[in-house]
């Protein structure tokens, strides 16, 4: 799902960073038990769970940042990316499966921001983990309701004639932001942009890059 900003103005304070309510311990006795039932009937074993957690462990934004930056110095690659997203991230080694997986560009008339309103859906095997914010259940709901106030708050202030646009992952969908390239980097490598890249930048929490 695609939301546009719809013009909300209203002055809120940053309520979503806190409001993360952890686990119960009942609750995490029923996932345990949950899991014992998936591993006994078959779904996946106890080891290809492991290799998917120590996977996840060992994501983090930097494998967002290395995307942008090819995406950034290669402009066939960045077609690829943006038509197909999973196969283009594949070809770097990395995999989303079984994920879907778009990639959204921001550029002068445009800004993206991702959230998953439904639970945290997020790309974790190549982001890591998603930040205790993008849980809450103020950011969930008022990014898609107020999307420039939440923006605000991470201090992106957009024109009036910058298009906001929210997209709402789900179960098998991934997205990811490709931010822009920051001017002055022309002659940059293709390390050295990676590393200015930010896990915000990549939700679209964060428009402009520090060099």
């Amino acid at each position: 799902m695609t939301n546009h900003d719809d013009g909300h103005d209203h002055d809120h304070s940053r309520t979503f960073q806190p409001d993360h309510a952890e686990p119960t311990s009942e609750g995490a006795r029923v996932g345990l038990a949950l899991r014992e039932l998936l591993i006994e009937a078959g779904h996946y074993t106890a080891e290809e769970e492991q290799q998917v957690i120590a996977a996840m462990q060992g994501a983090s934004p930097d494998d967002g940042g290395a995307i942008a930056a090819r995406a950034w110095v290669d402009p066939a690659y960045k077609k690829r990316l943006l038509e197909n997203g999973a196969a283009a991230i594949r070809e770097l080694g990395y995999e989303l499966e079984p994920y879907e997986f778009t990639v959204m560009e921001n550029d002068d008339q445009t800004h993206n921001v991702i959230v998953c309103t439904l639970c945290s859906c997020y790309p974790r095997s190549l982001l890591g983990m998603s930040p205790a914010w993008y849980k809450s259940a103020s950011y969930r709901s008022r990014v898609v309701r107020e999307p420039r106030n939440v923006l605000a708050e991470f201090g992106v202030q957009l024109t009036d004639d910058v298009d906001v646009r929210v997209h709402d992952s789900t179960a098998e969908l991934r997205y990811m932001v490709l931010p822009q390239r920051p001017p002055g980097t022309d002659d940059w490598p293709e390390e050295r942009l990676a590393a200015i890249v930010t896990r915000d930048s990549l939700i679209g929490t964060q428009r402009e890059l520090q060099i």
